[in-house]
């Protein structure tokens, strides 16, 4: 071995061998026996949700509709997010459209009064069953169950009481589908029925989305009633093509309620699919404890014999009257005996009863239940307190839990107003210049024009509020350094329109002088009130609630 060769080994023996690099000694780890049997694959969007979309959408509907917290989940997020339904706010920038702020707040209440002519009516719905806001509500609880929701855009003739050709189609969501059968002669399907081409433009379809080379929705499959539906007596099921976008306007034809995790995905994912297995076994559980508790509520009597020259089967039968049976054995009566609030029951001598405890006390239930739950909630992102309407803490915990859900559920609230409130707005508005009935002058010039025209804002149902004078003096604080305006801060505190307030209150104070009634300026009482309350509010910030 020369020279070079003894250097070589000595720097080799010397220099650590490099045990991991990165996350392979961590979650990346094939050594580790805590993860060598962990072995999950990320596929396509259409691998990992569309395939498994229909069991999702069972199981997730099952759980909404037959627990008690699926359905608490569903509903507290419907009832905060859109409530009894989101209000339009029309917004137009006024100096670029060539308005005043007179001008623009006047077109602004005609338009929201025009807009509730056909927003308030039942005639809005193509069934004619629900008005605009029941409308969202379906479209909102449907869209978190399934994944996501449909609304067709149809037109029917106008009548004397609602001049508006405009009409919504809510649709079931598993009506969206690939086609299927003989009438729709497709092929090159794959074998889950996920995806297949439309021979006619080489389009894929994928579960009832069909895109073009670029991805892009194109159309979408929609069937005359729920595939596999026995219930339905429309015949066999068939398949109309619906273009996303009309060719000329370029406006939607039908919209996708829907909110997008993956990168190329076209269906949703409901809400409940990351807890569908934690409620299954919830419910499982508390099955199983209630089971086990009305057992243990029944009480059993057993008698025994407390005689030591008499047997139990010669004692009943003596002191009764009763005979043996044909094997030997006594006749005893179980009617002789009842149980009962102050019953008094004669035992004969030498007869002493036993009962078994039925006591039902379980430490752990509460405790277990209790970290079930809160792991729901933290996969929703939705508080345990505002969930499970349990509000046990402190103020300023039950505050941080509200102000946490106030977040999540204005968010959501915001992806429902863009990809369903919006654009219905859009095409009533569009309707509406067209007949005449609402003025936007330069509405078909410019799409700059046409888009300023439409801005407007959804406001929707407020939060609970535990401390009113804490929340009233935040948002007047607000004000005064103008980071918000006392129409927003009206919208979202109460839920009412500023200008309303204010010419109401107007009338009050006129009234009040008129009949000579000393009952103050409103103003100057909640001053007064503030000032009296305000050395306390940190005295009570940890009180209970």
């Amino acid at each position: 071995m020369n020279r070079r060769q003894k250097k070589i080994l000595k720097s080799r023996i010397r220099a650590p061998a490099i045990k991991n690099s990165g996350y392979s000694d961590g979650g990346a780890s094939w050594q580790k026996e805590s993860l060598r049997s962990w072995n999950p694959k990320r596929l396509s969007s259409k691998s990992d949700i569309d395939a498994n979309l229909a069991t999702l959408r069972n199981r997730a509907a099952d759980q909404a509709i037959n627990t008690p917290l699926g359905s608490a989940a569903i509903v507290t997020s419907t009832m905060h997010a859109v409530g009894a339904g989101l209000k339009l706010f029309p917004r137009i920038p006024y100096k670029f459209l060539g308005l005043t702020g007179e001008e623009a707040r006047t077109w602004e209440r005609n338009t929201v009064r025009e807009f509730q002519l056909w927003a308030g009516s039942t005639e809005c719905d193509l069934r004619r069953r629900n008005n605009f806001y029941d409308l969202q509500n379906i479209a909102y609880a449907t869209y978190l169950t399934d994944g996501d929701s449909f609304a067709l855009f149809r037109r029917k003739s106008p009548t004397y009481n609602f001049p508006y050709t405009l009409r919504i189609q809510l649709l079931e969501s598993n009506r969206i589908s690939n086609p299927l059968g003989p009438l729709a002669a497709y092929s090159d399907a794959n074998s889950f029925g996920i995806e297949q081409l439309n021979p006619e433009n080489g389009n894929h379809i994928i579960n009832g989305v069909e895109v073009n080379t670029d991805g892009q929705m194109v159309a979408y499959w929609v069937s005359n009633k729920v595939p596999g539906d026995l219930v339905n007596i429309d015949g066999y099921t068939q398949w109309q093509r619906i273009e996303a976008f009309g060719p000329n306007t370029g406006m939607p034809n039908i919209l996708q309620i829907c909110h997008d995790v993956r990168a190329e995905q076209y269906r949703g994912v409901p809400y409940l699919a990351p807890v569908l297995e934690n409620l299954k076994q919830i419910g499982r559980y508390c099955n199983a404890e209630l089971t086990a508790a009305i057992i243990r509520s029944f009480l059993s009597v057993f008698f025994t014999n407390t005689q030591a020259s008499n047997s139990i089967e010669n004692i009943l039968p003596d002191a009764y009257g009763a005979t043996a049976d044909d094997d030997g054995g006594p006749v005893v009566d179980p009617t002789g005996y009842k149980l009962g609030p102050g019953q008094l029951n004669s035992l004969p001598k030498g007869v002493d009863v036993k009962t078994v405890d039925s006591s039902n006390a379980q430490s752990a239930y509460d405790s277990y239940m209790t970290h079930l739950e809160k792991s729901v909630a933290a996969s929703l992102n939705i508080p345990y307190e505002v969930l499970l309407k349990c509000f046990n803490s402190s103020y300023s915990a039950s505050r941080g839990a509200l102000l946490q859900a106030q977040d999540e559920f204005k968010t959501r609230r915001r992806w429902f107003a863009a990809d369903f409130c919006q654009p219905i707005y859009e095409q009533w508005l569009l309707e509406a210049v067209v007949t005449g009935r609402v003025k936007c002058p330069g509405y078909f010039k410019d799409p700059v024009i046409r888009k300023a025209w439409s801005s407007a804002d959804w406001f929707g149902p407020t939060m609970s509020i535990l401390d009113p004078v804490k929340d009233v003096t935040g948002s007047a604080l607000r004000v005064t350094y103008g980071l918000t305006t006392r129409e927003r801060e009206a919208a979202e505190l109460t839920g009412s329109d500023l200008e309303e307030n204010l010419e109401q209150l107007a009338y009050e104070q006129n009234l009040i002088k008129q009949l000579g009634l000393n009952v103050g300026n409103p103003e100057v009482l909640a001053g007064t009130l503030l000032k009296t309350q305000g050395g306390d509010q940190e005295k009570n910030e940890d009180t209970e609630t």
